[in-house]
């Protein structure tokens, strides 16, 4: 079994999801949650909660890889650079424990969890559930952690059956 923490970086609220995947790729539930970066403090203060939080979370769950979202260019340049400074912590505090590190697009995940790389939030939090057989509505960014982790064990699997790299088997170039 390979434990994977997925990642949705956010500035306001960052989804993390932990699943449990063997080598054909069927993941088993182990924790998620968002966590609140909102309240006290300015921005800085936001990346250390973000930092922080992982942190604990990575020395309690333990982790072997991080699967995380990459940043796509939102409604605003300066959400986008808030969501890149997110990003960047939660990058910092897998690669700081020496964790290996994969990033799929928000239509790759899609596309790996519903089947379709327009799929919208609901639908994602609607699989997600299923796959892992959960119960009642996910918080919506808890739920696109676990799809991030999905979809990397998904991945992870075929380029192990294939013997190449997770980027070879999920790249398009």
């Amino acid at each position: 079994m390979t434990r994977i923490l997925g990642i949705d970086p956010g500035s306001q609220r960052t989804g993390v999801g932990i699943v449990d995947a063997d080598a054909t790729g069927r993941a088993r539930h182990v924790f998620h949650a968002p966590l609140l970066l909102l309240g006290e403090g300015e921005f800085p203060q936001r990346l250390k909660r973000l930092l922080d939080g992982l942190a604990d979370i990575i020395e309690t769950y333990k982790p072997d890889e991080v699967a995380i979202e990459k940043v796509f260019m939102g409604k605003s340049a300066d959400a986008a650079l808030k969501l890149g400074h997110a990003r960047g912590a939660a990058l910092c505090a897998a690669v700081m424990r020496d964790l290996p590190v994969h990033e799929y697009a928000a239509k790759e995940i899609k596309l790996a969890v519903v089947g379709q790389g327009g799929a919208d939030k609901v639908q994602v939090q609607h699989m997600v559930g299923v796959m892992l057989g959960l119960q009642g509505k996910l918080q919506a960014d808890a739920a696109d952690a676990l799809a991030v982790a999905i979809t990397h064990a998904h991945v992870r699997s075929t380029a192990l059956r294939l013997g190449i790299s997770t980027k070879q088997a999920w790249g398009r170039k």
